[in-house]
């Protein structure tokens, strides 16, 4: 398992941690499609345990799912443009 943040680090660029974590935010992105309930992702995705640690692992999950979200609005295009 990769190792991940509390938080991702917030640019208004790409960050090498986002190039990383490229496989975790679109596994996210399906599960938040898909409705799966954020205890059950927490655990398959980032090895935690929300039993033992709910409010970390919700701020986990969800600041990871926001920088997911902001990559396909925005992350995106630098993705696009290093790849011509």
């Amino acid at each position: 398992m990769t190792s991940f943040l509390e938080e991702p680090p917030i640019r208004e660029t790409l960050t090498a941690y986002d190039r990383e974590h490229m496989v975790l935010y679109l596994r996210l992105l399906d599960s938040a499609r898909d409705g799966a309930d954020w205890r059950e992702v927490v655990q398959i995705l980032f090895g935690l345990d929300p039993l033992q640690e709910p409010q970390r692992c919700l701020k986990i999950h969800d600041s990871h799912l926001a920088r997911a979200r902001w990559m396909t609005e925005h992350g995106y295009r630098e993705l696009l443009r290093t790849k011509q």
